[in-house]
């Protein structure tokens, strides 16, 4: 894997925005809904917090799960109501569609007669399906299903698809036939990806194609385009695979061995944050990597099946946090990025159009790798939500790699 300078490459080092929680916790994820950007805090607050867009004010806040919040996602209705909605999973083993309206829940549901921790959630594109997966609990890990209008018991739960912690399920969106739309994607920390029929019951029926990468999952997700969908996956390594439809690997590299120095000017790549769907990039999917000193960057494809393929760096956001990154979400409508990290602090900044990746002066630049280790905190476990990632760990603190 080689990463190059994009012609359009930028170091943006202002703001536009910048606010914390109010009480001092770790961003864990971060999402949109209507006029507010909203974030989920770390133990032992658990609550979600509701920004104003223009003015990054908390104007209200969600008490969140009993332990801590594992997911938030804003997914386009729930339950056959057509208006945007927060839905968000914790360790208390429930899954909550909120109401922002009155602070309190609209929808709760919870695996009847078991005490798992849900790790992760998502609801098909019509709303009329909510899955769940849940963490190891003795020999088992689950992914479960509920109809929202009847979210009492879940319809069906399958518990063979994976043997250890179900770290990510995300259903098909935007499917050119309602069958597509009840396709799940799911990943673990049991080096699996696999997708399923979320509408069968049977789960030896359900199971349509299994992946083994052969370490352990951190997150997942889809990359939507009009020609096939794929999916990308994330390690705890920090390596990054890309999977065609049929969960065939097409690439796995290791997403902080490329640096770049150019015009005195040094990335080096320490984390993985999350990737974006997004048709601003050749391959439909941006990649979102961070620093150990609170530095973020973008780095795209062309192709990210081949990986004879480089990487561009299209922009650097510089000098906002004072540690790790836990979280960013690009607001794509109104060219916004927001971040959010271990200092408590959000911050919205510039986000410009990445330029496609063509054109590239490969003589400009220096190349070398960084090996480097990260260690995990189990209690800080936090599962992915979309757009946006919530680490699986806490990062222990390196070497100083960045100068600009």
């Amino acid at each position: 894997m080689s990463l190059l300078e994009s012609p359009s490459f930028e170091t943006i080092s202002s703001e536009i925005k910048s606010t914390t929680h109010p009480d001092g916790s770790y961003v864990l994820a971060l999402t949109s809904l209507g006029n507010y950007y909203v974030s989920a805090a770390s133990a032992p607050s658990n609550a979600i917090h509701l920004f104003d867009k223009s003015s990054l004010k908390c104007v209200q806040t969600l008490k969140g799960h009993q332990n801590a919040t594992t997911a938030l996602r804003t997914v386009r209705s729930i339950g056959g109501s057509e208006r945007h909605t927060l839905l968000s999973a914790g360790k208390d083993g429930c899954v909550i569609a909120w109401d922002e309206r009155s602070g309190a829940p609209a929808i709760q549901m919870t695996a009847s007669g078991r005490s798992s921790t849900v790790l992760s959630c998502d609801a098909s594109h019509d709303g009329l399906t909510v899955a769940a997966g849940t963490g190891l609990q003795k020999e088992d890990a689950f992914i479960l299903y509920w109809d929202p209008r009847k979210s009492a018991v879940p319809l069906h739960i399958h518990g063979s698809t994976h043997s250890d912690d179900i770290t990510a399920v995300h259903f098909l969106k935007n499917c050119p036939s309602p069958t597509s739309g009840q396709i799940l994607l799911s990943a673990s920390t049991d080096g699996l990806v696999s997708t399923s029929n979320s509408a069968e019951d049977d789960e030896d029926e359900a199971v349509l194609n299994v992946g083994s990468w052969g370490c352990s999952i951190s997150q997942a997700g889809w990359i939507r385009n009009s020609s096939t969908n794929r999916v990308w996956a994330a390690s705890d390594m920090e390596t990054f695979s890309c999977w065609s439809n049929e969960l065939d690997m097409l690439q796995n590299c290791d997403i902080r061995h490329p640096s770049v120095h150019s015009h005195g000017r040094t990335w080096v790549t320490d984390y993985l944050i999350t990737c974006h769907n997004t048709k601003r990039s050749d391959s439909n999917l941006a990649v979102f990597v961070g620093s150990n000193e609170g530095d973020v960057a973008l780095l795209s494809s062309s192709d990210v099946t081949d990986s004879s393929v480089p990487w561009a760096i299209n922009s650097v956001w510089a000098k906002g946090h004072t540690g790790v990154v836990r979280s960013v979400f690009w607001d794509e409508n109104h060219e916004i990025l927001v971040t959010g990290g271990e200092d408590s602090k959000i911050s919205t900044w510039r986000c410009p159009i990445p330029r496609q990746s063509s054109g590239f002066d490969e003589g400009a630049m220096d190349m070398d790798s960084a090996i480097l280790k990260r260690e995990r905190d189990d209690e800080m476990d936090i599962s992915e939500c979309e757009p946006v990632r919530m680490f699986l760990s806490m990062t222990s603190p390196r070497l100083l790699i960045m100068n600009y």
